[in-house]
């Protein structure tokens, strides 16, 4: 049984309190947009990010494809990071179901695209082309805060040359907690965004896509289309309502314990921890078997999350300092046992 589940902040689980409030949750057909919890979660997005309308999704994943879907047209472009959720990890919903292109960019180190790379990409008027039309970015990056003053420039240049800017703002709330600036702030930079409230927030599902109303309405009807109108969602928005409530504030402590974190594995140059992002660790291994590392860890309760050979540890409101200290409790034993040359593998 898992004990300290550090593979992301999508795995936490209502507390008391949340069920309560799941529970006393008061219903009606969303569909029919007649569910007054539902309509309350929407209102308190709005006015927190400052924006007209919002609308709640059963992910992220399909918040975003709406999104994209409402600002783009069949055959319409994005302009996108070669690394960002939207393109690589949403399984190329804007492509296959709504026929939209993706440019791909490089992103930087520290999770922007270059100014020079977005300007350049932005197609010419002429019928070779596919028409470009929004310029999408992620806010956190692989737990990286975007900067304020690169929000800014990227966000200006997309409007100088007619595009619609939108934010895949899944960790928006932990961008503030490390930046120090209000969510709104951050959302007024563009016109649209999506925020998770199943992620750092603690919520069992949901995220919510705003904007301006007239956008949101199209959105609505996209979320139709894409099989994402819910019933007696109240129960959601109840725990996602308690979620805004409750546990953004206390995003700083996720941030402090991934540091705390940051600090025990770097002990272990063998697991190639770099510093925490936010209320991320990830590690690029050099000379361990990775997989006797994971099956070690998990075989004391410990699991971590990983892809593309990089180990990705993520703080959460269910791992404390407790937590962190197994898993120092849990390297120093698995290297001890490793010290004998033959104990490593080559593998990366």
């Amino acid at each position: 049984m898992l004990v300290d589940d550090f593979r992301s902040d999508t795995v936490t689980r209502p507390d008391a309190g949340m069920r309560a409030a799941m529970a006393a949750a008061e219903v009606g057909d969303a569909v029919y947009d007649d569910c007054p919890t539902t309509s309350r979660l929407e209102a308190i997005v709005a006015e927190r990010l400052g924006k007209e309308a919002a609308l709640f999704f059963p992910t992220g994943t399909q918040a975003n494809l709406a999104g994209l879907m409402a600002h783009c047209g069949r055959g319409d472009e994005y302009l996108v990071g070669q690394m960002a959720h939207t393109y690589r990890l949403e399984g190329g919903g804007a492509a296959v179901l709504g026929s939209i292109q993706p440019q791909p960019l490089p992103n930087e180190p520290d999770g922007t695209i270059a100014l020079d790379a977005i300007a350049n990409a932005i197609k010419p008027n002429d019928f070779h082309f596919a028409v470009t039309r929004l310029l999408a970015l992620e806010n956190t990056f692989n737990g990286l805060v975007l900067p304020d003053a690169y929000l800014q420039a990227a966000t200006q240049l997309a409007r100088s040359r007619g595009l619609a800017t939108h934010l895949d703002g899944a960790r928006l709330m932990n961008a503030a907690a490390a930046s120090g600036r209000d969510a709104a702030w951050i959302a007024a930079q563009f016109d649209t965004l999506s925020l998770c409230l199943s992620k750092g927030l603690g919520a069992p599902v949901g995220s919510v896509l705003v904007g301006p109303r007239d956008f949101i309405e199209k959105s609505r009807r996209i979320r139709k289309m894409l099989g994402g109108g819910m019933r007696q969602t109240g129960v959601l928005a109840a725990a996602a309502i308690y979620a805004l409530e409750h546990n953004v504030t206390r995003l700083s402590d996720d941030h402090r314990r991934a540091a705390d974190l940051a600090t025990v594995l770097a002990r272990f140059p063998e697991l190639g921890a770099g510093p925490s992002r936010t209320n991320m660790v990830f590690m690029t291994p050099q000379g361990l078997d990775t997989s006797a590392f994971g099956a070690f860890l998990r075989s004391r309760g410990i699991a971590v999350g990983g892809r593309y050979g990089t180990l990705r540890w993520v703080t959460h409101l269910d791992v404390g300092d407790a937590s962190v200290a197994r898993v120092a409790e849990a390297c120093e034993v698995f290297f001890d046992r490793q010290s004998a040359p033959a104990g490593l593998s080559a593998q990366a």
